[in-house]
């Protein structure tokens, strides 16, 4: 079975805050697959950062009149704080904007090269008069060739998901200022995507059995409708990656081409702070690896087609260029279960608008596994689905506290109460003991199976089923009334339903991890399930950098039935979680659509 699991999870812009659409397209997915694997024994590797070079930064640093890097600097700062308070268990989030990166995107660049598939050709670009300087395909608006979209971007539209080229837009302008461009030549190096196709075709076509239907019409669908070709992967910009040839100054690396080569480059820099330069090798060389990428829609035909296409063009090269040693190929991608759209109230999620639910702003004021809880009951793996701040308080009320709040609270009080706080020893158990015992403990196989083919909905789904279910046990054996006539009998029946508890304690640990750790506490135990997290500053020769960082805990491979002991000493419970008001509801929509710097 393969034990190294790389998780690669989707660098956000480093140009507005992150949102819950944000969040449960790629980050909360990620982070629930990277503990539960964790917990089945794998070594998990999940790495990501803040991309700083996108066009994106700099156009949110030419609005604020300000730097890219003091854009780069505010945002990701807030990145680090979200994802703590969220608790994503990132063995590594850092940025593009790291020595380390440079080097690796370079190396990407020169075994390209060296491999045939890049080329340097003229090309007409966007050049506006106004500002004395090209305009990257961000920079540039207008109507989508394809599907008439009027708001598309120079790069990508949002509408209809395919890649664009800038240069064939309809009625094209600045998004800067407005002004109309003007096409002048300029010289690029290009990826050679036609000369890859047959290699990227393979690739694809060796996942079709159990890739989403959605990645595959983006990729593999799309590259069989119309051929691939070169696509230029620099730009006239001063901000980024310089490009690593002789008499090519005042060019950098273009966005879209350095971007995706941070799983790898971060990959490397966890290896280097973890004082094992090489460890890295287990993710990117060893062909028993398997590694996710946890990403939305938009981004599928960066990781689906043009990914695996450096990867390809790379080969050995990139060996013998980084490393100076021959005959290591990297991995390309196992699976990539990107995720559809999440809209607001019946309407697309805009930050310019403040169309949005931010991170930190909800848990300003809610709790993270409230959060993580809705978002994965609501994840959208098939298709769009809708943040309803209604529905967000039913789910919250009627399912989180309710079914299993509830359940744990009042079992572990009752035993706490009447058996001097400890588990109480049971007699022999009744067949509706062991059928719930047996029915809970299915969950590990049924549930690991959900979460193992990245299907978190329907695990989350049963493992609530479950909870469900030993409530109806309780009803059927009414421990409390049952103690006043028969305190044994009571103190089985106790016994089964803490087991229980405490099973699906693990089971919903991937998905709960702080009321989770917290119910652990309260069953008694000394070691915690998951790890603990922290950030660390470090320095290169671009600056001081802070990153998160995770240090796994001694539970690792704990994914197994309660092995709870009668007589195990417990500390006094308390409620899991908050019952909200139903003021919230309108308090929140009233929120919305007020005027905010957001852009998104």
């Amino acid at each position: 079975m393969t034990s190294n699991i790389l998780v690669s999870v989707a660098w956000p812009y480093a140009n507005s805050l992150i949102h819950v659409g944000n969040i449960t397209g790629s980050y909360l997915p990620a982070d629930i697959f990277a503990r539960y694997q964790r917990l089945a024994g794998k070594r998990v590797l999940m790495v990501s950062g803040s991309d700083s070079h996108g066009t994106p930064v700099t156009v949110r640093a030419d609005a604020d009149g300000t730097t890219p890097l003091e854009i780069y600097t505010r945002f990701h700062a807030g990145f680090l704080e979200l994802f703590q308070r969220l608790g994503l268990t990132y063995d590594l989030y850092t940025s593009t904007h790291t020595e380390n990166h440079f080097k690796v995107s370079q190396a990407i660049f020169l075994a390209l090269n060296k491999g045939g598939y890049l080329y340097a050709d003229k090309q007409q670009q966007w050049y506006s008069a106004k500002q004395g300087r090209f305009l990257p395909d961000r920079y540039i608006e207008g109507t989508c060739y394809i599907c008439g979209y009027e708001n598309a971007r120079g790069d990508q539209c949002d509408r209809c998901g395919n890649l664009l080229e800038s240069t064939s837009l309809l009625n094209p302008r600045s998004k800067i200022d407005g002004s109309i461009p003007e096409l002048k030549e300029t010289e690029h190096y290009y990826l050679d995507l036609g000369k890859l196709q047959p290699a990227i075709v393979e690739f694809l076509k060796e996942r079709e059995g159990y890739w989403r239907a959605n990645v595959l019409r983006q990729s593999l669908g799309q590259i069989l409708a119309e051929d691939l070709h070169g696509r230029a992967i620099t730009r006239d910009l001063d901000w980024g990656i310089p490009v690593p040839i002789d008499g090519w100054d005042g060019k950098r690396l273009y966005v879209w081409f350095e971007a995706v080569i941070g799983y790898l480059s971060a990959s490397i820099e966890w290896s280097q702070l973890h004082d094992q330069p090489d460890a890295w090798h287990d993710w990117w060389y060893d062909p028993q690896a398997k590694s996710y990428y946890f990403i939305g829609k938009d981004n599928i035909p960066f990781h689906a087609v043009i990914w695996p296409g450096q990867l390809i063009g790379a080969g050995e090269y990139f060996s013998q260029i980084f490393e100076e040693q021959d005959g290591k190929v990297l991995l390309l991608p196992y699976h990539i279960p990107a995720n559809e759209f999440m809209n607001l109230e019946r309407q697309k999620i805009s930050g310019s608008r403040n169309w949005a639910v931010w991170g930190l702003d909800f848990l300003d004021r809610y709790d993270p596994d409230s959060l993580r809880y809705y978002l994965t009951a609501n994840m959208p793996e098939s298709k769009d689905t809708d943040w309803d701040w209604q529905d967000f308080l039913n789910r919250n009320n009627n399912e989180l506290v309710a079914t299993w709040g509830n359940l744990a609270n009042r079992v572990l009080s009752f035993a706490f109460k009447h058996w001097d706080g400890q588990v109480p020893t049971p007699g022999d158990l009744r067949p509706a003991d062991k059928e719930i015992l047996e029915t809970v403990e299915k969950g590990f196989q049924t549930i690991g199976e959900h979460i193992q083919v990245v299907n978190l909905r329907a695990g989350l789904t049963e493992a609530m089923r479950l909870a469900a279910e030993v409530n109806k046990y309780l009803d059927q054996s009414a421990p409390w009334f049952e103690i006043k006539s028969d305190k044994a009998a009571a103190g089985t029946t106790i016994y089964t339903a803490l087991r229980t508890i405490d099973s699906l304690k693990i089971l919903l640990s991937p998905y709960l991890p702080f009321s989770s750790e917290q119910l652990h506490q309260f069953f008694g135990y000394a070691a915690p399930i998951f790890g603990e997290q922290f950030t660390e500053t470090v320095t290169d020769s671009l600056g001081v950098h802070e990153v998160l960082r995770y240090r796994p805990a001694d539970a690792t491979g704990s994914w197994q039935p309660s092995q709870l002991r009668a007589g195990q000493k417990l500390r006094k419970p308390a409620p899991l979680f908050r019952k909200l008001d139903d003021e919230i509801v309108e308090a929140e929509r009233s929120r919305l659509g007020q005027q905010s710097d957001n852009e998104g």
